[in-house]
């Protein structure tokens, strides 16, 4: 057995278009948490890796910068699996990006390998 109904369009009548409440969309680029994520990059110059001597913005080491409402988290990678200054490294983003925003901020290692390349560091 087929369905043979024809289905319909209803065009909304101006008492539905009224009722109806405004959808506000998101705008496409939101210049404030854009300000806030540079403010945040600009701080974390400030965290220097011992060994190689340059900042974790410039080595490439910030991958990723989460700004929430009630948290703010920070993704980043290390120069090398054990580095023996990671705890030293994490607390220091820690405390630079709570030196921009005004709720917590979580700092998540990431498994991925550094490659120099990405700093430009090669020649």
């Amino acid at each position: 057995m087929t369905d043979t109904a024809e289905p319909t369009t209803a065009e909304p009548t101006t008492a539905d278009a009224t009722t109806a409440a405004p959808q506000a969309e998101a705008p496409l680029f939101d210049a404030e948490r854009r300000a806030t994520e540079l403010a945040i990059l600009d701080a974390l110059r400030a965290v220097v890796d011992p060994e190689i001597g340059m900042n974790v913005v410039e080595l490439a080491l910030i991958k990723q910068i989460l700004l929430g409402d009630n948290e703010t988290e920070v993704k980043m990678i290390l120069t090398t699996p054990f580095c023996p200054y990671a705890g030293s490294m994490i607390q220091q983003v820690q405390e630079q990006v709570e030196s921009v925003v005004e709720h917590p901020v979580k700092v998540t290692l990431l498994a991925e390998r550094w490659d120099p390349r990405d700093a430009g560091l090669m020649w």
